[in-house]
């Protein structure tokens, strides 16, 4: 992380249109940010990101590419990671979901051993502890269908994957996915509303408590890695593995 006083928040973009509403969320939201912090936005798109994890990059063989490295000296030096897509197919685009593939790798997000107990470090330890990270998505389907009862599901279990399975899993504390849906439906005319809402949420978004995800080590666990009876009641499905209290 940052090893001086001033925030420093990596801010990875991944829509195809520079246009979008994405991009104009982007645009707003990192200049107003910057009155207060170091923002780095990583375009993939315009960057030209390759989202293949090939098989060298995979088994470590002749180290990571340039590319890779400069993402990862990005990331290890940033407080806040803020993940911006679209939601195709209730999903990351490719191009992200590549991102992640790649900069995430063995020996920088996971794979790393306690140095006491010699212990695979993992959700809520991990290369990347410490960090923060917020997912920003937009969705054309209006608000009401990703609420707990919705046809989509709740936008947070929605996102269990990458929330809990990725940045939890590297140590990375998620604080809660920003939705702005409905942008398909007819007539819908809230960009600058929804600039707003962003902007007002990222005013405080250094005071905002994570999402409590249960910690390997927290005790909560068996060695089988299964969620201990005592704790599992309070709550169905993924939402067990949030601590209630």
């Amino acid at each position: 992380m940052a090893e001086n006083n001033a925030t420093k928040i990596l801010w990875v973009h991944g829509h195809p249109e520079s246009d979008s509403l994405n991009h104009q969320l982007m645009e707003t939201a990192s200049r107003n940010l910057r009155c207060r912090a170091e923002v780095t936005v990583v375009d993939l798109y315009e960057l030209g990101w390759n989202p293949v994890l090939n098989s060298a990059e995979l088994s470590g063989t002749g180290g990571p590419a340039p590319e890779v490295v400069a993402q990862q000296h990005l990331l290890r030096d940033a407080d806040l990671l803020i993940i911006q897509f679209p939601l195709w197919w209730h999903g990351m685009p490719a191009i992200v979901k590549g991102w992640f593939d790649r900069v995430f790798s063995h020996g920088f997000a996971y794979g790393i051993k306690h140095p006491e107990t010699g212990r695979t470090l993992k959700y809520g330890g991990g290369g990347l502890a410490g960090r923060r990270a917020l997912t920003i998505v937009t969705a054309g389907d209006r608000q009401s269908s990703f609420d707990p009862r919705g046809i989509n599901g709740d936008i947070e279990l929605l996102l269990f994957p990458l929330l809990h399975g990725t940045l939890w899993y590297s140590g990375i504390s998620a604080l809660k996915p920003h939705l702005i849906a409905g942008t398909d439906v007819p007539g819908w005319s809230d960009a600058d509303d929804e600039c707003r809402r962003l902007l007002d949420r990222l005013d405080t978004i250094f005071d905002e408590e994570p999402i409590r995800y249960r910690a390997l080590e927290s005790g909560d666990y068996w060695p089988d890695r299964t969620l201990a009876p005592e704790h599992a009641w309070a709550s169905e499905g993924l939402a067990m593995h949030i601590r209630a209290d």
